[in-house]
């Protein structure tokens, strides 16, 4: 049962004397069976008055002070309207006045602290809450050579402040909006108001107010299933993430929109195209020279590791076509396994090493990954389940895939080099034109969300934006580019 079909059972918080509301909180709260759920009795100028808050999230400090000016209050100078009381005698700056039941539950059940105090029929909320969270430490799997070395965190509101940080615009806006029917995670739009396409924003939001769901166990993922559905066969991504706040900055200035999900470190960006998944951080903290240098080396790895197993097991198929100065890719050995089935093998081998790996405690990492390595490296060949060759192309492949910050990005490229190896084993050239083609339908026909295309700015064509794409160009040509 939903929370507010629990709360449609109980009575109105915000209607009664003083005990029966109090019992009305305790009862929806369910205070006696949960033990993070705190309930006190105090009294504040005479006025009876009751405290409500999740244990988790309060802090001491913050609370034991404002607690102490309230014990310090004399009856005489209560006085009888909750506005005055407020403006007066509420020493915090965060405060939230609640007077419906559902804002209420909401609010503490997020972590406010909620004051009902006898006389009032408003119900005061402290902000005094401290989600727990681990250190804005550099993302793992984001990381840079050069440049800052802080990232997002499972807490919307750090994130928030560690982007306010790098654009003090008040253009910059953090929209706030609820999702979930019984988890009501707090999910973030943010957007440069004077850069943003209204229409691209009017319809994230639109779409964001119509999800019926019940939570999102899943977080950002969760977000991105129900925001967009997609179709399963293409598993291209249709958002970029990033756990970088200098990235998200850098977007949002461009004019995109940055969707963040508390519980999530990381930030969705809308709209999105290929190119703009492809690109990292490390280009930006470099000279142009070495960040084109880095761009390009990185696209042009992403397009061999595709292609190199596929095209060599073509030409192992037609050794005819094999020109003589490339006549040593031929495999000399004995070929006990089918090649197709060595690819394959091997393919799924690297990922199962990869789980592996991420469930190996980190004492054994190294001594299991030297075995790994011996194993498979040596033993493999000599026992003539793979040929030597087969097993250094495949080495490049599973090196190659970490070139990508985006997972989902190098799992796509993998599924269609297990495509074109399973095509071209089994129709030859043929397949392997097939293959090619279905690559690029998929890339033509993923569609985004507010965007002008997957491929853009190849299709629709932009020249000086697609240079852009493979050149890294100057901050200041850049802004002469932007006011042009």
């Amino acid at each position: 049962m939903g929370q507010n079909d629990t709360a449609g059972t109980q009575p109105d918080v915000f209607w009664g004397g003083y005990d029966q509301r109090m019992e009305a909180i305790c009862s929806l709260l369910h205070v006696n069976e949960n033990f993070d759920i705190l309930h006190r009795q105090i009294e504040i100028g005479g006025k009876r008055a009751s405290l409500f808050a999740v244990d988790g999230f309060l802090t001491g400090a913050v609370s034991e002070k404002v607690m102490e000016y309230f014990y310090s209050i004399e009856s005489t100078d209560m006085p009888e309207d909750y506005n005055e009381f407020v403006t007066n005698f509420a020493p915090f700056v965060d405060i939230v006045t609640m007077e419906d039941q559902e804002t209420f539950i909401h609010l503490l059940l997020s972590g406010m602290t909620c004051i009902l105090i006898d006389g009032y029929r408003q119900i005061i909320g402290f902000d005094f809450r401290e989600y727990p969270s681990r250190s804005v430490d550099e993302p793992e799997k984001d990381k840079v050579l050069r440049g800052s070395r802080d990232g997002f965190i499972e807490a919307l509101v750090p994130n928030a402040a560690l982007v306010r940080r790098r654009i003090r615009d008040v253009n910059l806006i953090f929209e706030i909006q609820k999702v979930g029917k019984s988890s009501k995670s707090d999910v973030a739009v943010v957007y440069m108001k004077d850069r943003v396409k209204k229409k691209a924003l009017d319809e994230v939001l639109r779409r964001l107010q119509s999800i019926q769901v019940d939570s999102l166990t899943m977080n950002k993922e969760s977000l991105a299933e129900v925001l967009f559905p997609r179709n399963w066969c293409n598993p291209f991504p249709r958002f970029k993430y990033t756990e970088r706040p200098d990235t998200t900055a850098a977007c949002l200035l461009e004019g995109s929109i940055a969707v963040m999900v508390d519980n999530s470190p990381a930030a969705m960006i809308i709209p999105t195209s290929l190119f703009s998944i492809l690109e990292d951080a490390n280009e930006y903290y470099f000279p142009p020279v070495t960040g084109t240098y880095l761009r390009l080396t990185r696209m042009l790895t992403s397009i061999v590791a595709v292609y190199i197993t596929p095209i060599l097991l073509l030409f192992l198929q037609n050794p005819q076509w094999i020109p003589k100065s490339f006549q040593f890719i031929q495999i000399e050995d004995d070929i006990n396994v089918p090649l197709i089935f060595q690819f394959l093998i091997l393919e799924f081998a690297i990922d199962g090493l990869k789980m592996a790996s991420i469930n190996t405690p980190n004492m054994l990492t190294t001594p299991l990954s030297i075995v790994a390595g011996i194993v498979f490296g040596d033993y493999t060949v000599s026992s003539g389940w793979f040929n030597a060759e087969i097993m250094l192309y495949m080495a490049f492949v599973a090196v190659a895939n970490y070139t990508q910050s985006n997972m989902e990005l190098a799992y796509a490229l993998k599924f269609f080099r297990i495509i074109l190896l399973i095509l071209t084993a089994w129709l030859d050239v043929y397949g392997f034109i097939i293959g090619s083609v279905l690559l690029v339908a998929a890339l033509l026909f993923n569609p985004v969300l507010g965007g002008r295309g997957y491929l853009y700015p190849l299709l629709p064509f932009n020249g000086p934006q697609l240079l852009k794409r493979f050149f890294r160009v100057s901050l200041l040509y850049s802004e002469r580019q932007g006011n042009s």
